[in-house]
């Protein structure tokens, strides 16, 4: 009959082999230590560190200041203005977002070319010849007049007509 051999493996001592890891460690990512050197070397000619040593020594104090700023009226108006921004941002569509960002530049750049302003008469021929210009402003009538709307029903006044 067969008897069974016996293993016996040495016991694993994890602290061995991390020590043993651990002085192995400068020299196989020596360029990366050097690097995280010079990144730290940075933060504290600049005070970064300093900064972030006081800030952890007074946490409790940072973090009451934070919120007392976070929970005032200006602060919470202002997150769900931007939150509002974003999501207006996101209902437009990027050909159009990308057509307005276009144009702008041009016509910063076409009115700092002008020697004079135009007249009044002058604009308003341009303002009525051209299909592009009129084309603009029946985007602007449109989006007043919405706006308009808008404001009307959040004040419960119905829509009348003029």
């Amino acid at each position: 009959m067969a008897h069974p051999i016996p293993l016996e493996s040495p016991p694993r001592d994890a602290r061995a082999e991390l020590l043993s890891r651990l002085q192995e460690a400068p020299a196989e990512h020596a360029e990366a230590l050097l690097a995280a050197y010079e990144v730290l070397q940075g933060l504290h000619d600049r005070g970064v560190l300093d900064l972030m040593r006081g800030a952890l020594g007074s946490g409790d104090k940072v973090v009451d200041i934070v919120v007392d700023a976070a929970n005032s009226p200006d602060a919470i108006r202002s997150i769900r203005n931007l939150l509002l921004l974003v999501n207006m941002l996101g209902a437009i569509d990027p050909e159009e977002l990308a057509a307005l960002t276009r144009a702008i530049p041009q016509a910063l750049k076409s009115i700092s070319e002008q020697p004079e302003p135009p007249g009044l008469f002058r604009s308003m021929k341009d303002l009525f010849s051209s299909h592009d210009a009129r084309r603009s402003l029946s985007a602007l009538t449109t989006m007043l007049e919405t706006f308009g709307k808008s404001l009307a029903d959040k004040n419960g006044r119905g829509r009348t007509k003029s």
